[in-house]
Formats: C-alpha cells, sequence, structure tokens
C-alpha cells in the first residue's frame, strides 16, 4: 500500500504549520469508534481500550485538557446478551446495557494513572438548546478544572440518530466547538482517510492533509462510500466542519502506536485537516 499523496495536494507549510498547531493544543477532544474499542464479536477489548487510555494519559502528561467522545455502548451491550440489535428499539436497549460496562472499564484503567472519570450523555438538541448548552459548558469546565476526564457518549436511549447515521463523528465536531478545543482527534480502523477503500484495495493511497482539495476529497469518499466503506464519510465531514471553525482534525488508526502523542510531537499520522480560519494567526 503506497502512503500519502493526492492528486491536489495540500501546500506543505500549510501542512507543517497545522501540525505545530495540532502539537500545541492545550484542549484535546479525542473521539473513538465502535471498531477501537470491541472484537469481532462485540466484547470490549481490553487491550483496546487500555491502548486509548495509555495514550489520553500521555496527553493529560503533557499537560494537556483532554475530553473522550466514546462510541462502543451499542456494541458492549450486543457482546453482554444475546440479541443482535436489528432495530432501532433493541440498539437503544443494548446501549443502556453496554453503557455501564463501559464506563467501568474507563474507570478501571483510567484508575491506572489515578486519573478519575465522569460520564455525560448528550444529544445534538443538548447542544442546540441554549440553556443545556452552557450548562454542559459549564460542567465540563468543572470536571476539567478539578482534573476529571470527561467521557461523552450519544444519549442512545433517547435519540435514533447516531444509532442510525453519525456513530459520535458529527457530535464530536459539535463538543470540539461547544469547549474551545484546538484540535479534534477520531481513531479509527483504518490509518486515515484513502483515494478508495483500503481494505478492498491495495492500491490506493493515504491523503496526508485535506484542505482547498475537500471537495476532491469528499467526492473521493462518497464514491467509497457506495461500496460499505460508509463509516468514513461522516468522520471526514466533522472533520472538515471543526476545521471551518479554526480547530484542526486528525483522522488516524487507533492501534498506531503511540498514536497521540506522535500528534504531540509533529509527526504525520493518519489525515490531517488544516483548519480554513486561523491556520496563519500567530
Amino acid at each position: 500500500m503506497r502512503n500519502s499523496a493526492d492528486s491536489d495536494s495540500v501546500d506543505s507549510e500549510s501542512v507543517d504549520r497545522t501540525r505545530e498547531l495540532a502539537a500545541e493544543a492545550s484542549r484535546v477532544v479525542v473521539k473513538a469508534g465502535t471498531n477501537s474499542l470491541t472484537d469481532e464479536e462485540s466484547n470490549l477489548d481490553d487491550g483496546k481500550l487500555d491502548k486509548l487510555v495509555d495514550d489520553i494519559a500521555g496527553l493529560r502528561e503533557r499537560g494537556k485538557d483532554v475530553l473522550l467522545v466514546s462510541s462502543g455502548a451499542v456494541g458492549a451491550g450486543i457482546g453482554r446478551i444475546d440479541y443482535s440489535g436489528d432495530t432501532v428499539e433493541e440498539s437503544q436497549a443494548l446501549s443502556t446495557i453496554g453503557q455501564s460496562h463501559l464506563m467501568r472499564r474507563y474507570t478501571e484503567s483510567f484508575e491506572r494513572y489515578g486519573l478519575k472519570t465522569a460520564q455525560l450523555l448528550l444529544t445534538q438538541k443538548d447542544l442546540d438548546n441554549p440553556e443545556r448548552y452552557t450548562n454542559f459548558r459549564n460542567t465540563v469546565e468543572t470536571l476539567l478544572e478539578w482534573g476529571v476526564v470527561p467521557i461523552v457518549n450519544e444519549n442512545d436511549a433517547v435519540a435514533t440518530e447516531e444509532i442510525r447515521i453519525g456513530d459520535n463523528d458529527m457530535l464530536s465536531s459539535s463538543i470540539a466547538i461547544a469547549v474551545d478545543a484546538e484540535l479534534l482527534v477520531t481513531l479509527t480502523d483504518v490509518p486515515g482517510v484513502y483515494t478508495g477503500n483500503p481494505k478492498h484495495d491495495d492500491e490506493v493511497e493515504r491523503i496526508e492533509a485535506v484542505g482547498e482539495n475537500y471537495d476532491y476529497v469528499h467526492q473521493l469518499v462518497e464514491d467509497s462510500s457506495s461500496e460499505g466503506f460508509g463509516g468514513i464519510m461522516t468522520k471526514v465531514e466533522g472533520a472538515r466542519r471543526v476545521s471551518e471553525h479554526g480547530i484542526p482534525a486528525v483522522i488516524a488508526e487507533s492501534t498506531e502506536p503511540d498514536v497521540l502523542e506522535q500528534i504531540a510531537a509533529t509527526k504525520s499520522v493518519g489525515t490531517i485537516f488544516t483548519p480554513i480560519n486561523g491556520v496563519d494567526d500567530e
């Protein structure tokens, strides 16, 4: 498989500056997808979850605030009970089973570093409501001030949007904007955005950076999504959304060694989205 490149590359100076902004970010939102946390039987994978926590703890040791947006409740629920979640109603019920198990494991794993966690369940409508939006911001600010790691998930028991479409990707972008994050990292089961489906085609290329070439990249992703690779679409759209608010974004593989540390060290990992506003601000 060839690395990086596309026919409409982003200016190298802009990419370098964006990597610096990502490395300097003092507040980071990390979004982890279901496949980054579970095995093929939908059981929570202790190794995957502990690695994610290790990576986040590394950022905390650098003095950064980290807010985790975690999928996986429905998947973890499937692994706990003999139902497949064929309907929205079943998926909602499964999420309530999996969420407690997911938080228990996060609590145990973060305790290895002496870190405490807090659970927040949201819907997009909570962020659209001014009073709830303010309450959410105030709660997050207080938790971060206390040194607690906020862990957010869509409230699947009352909302169906995430179950049907977004898998927390758009919610994580909304949260990044809401809490004035300086970086959004979306962790998934592929090493970034590609010119096609890397699971089916070894000849596709990783796209190193997205900026002025967004329309080109979006079309590539849309074409590959029609072949059953739709999960990357909302990740790309979420990353683009925060970039329009001047926030760098990275889509990277959760199993990449020290993936968050690499980003904090200005390394080229995954696909980086350059901010449309603020990238050249000093």
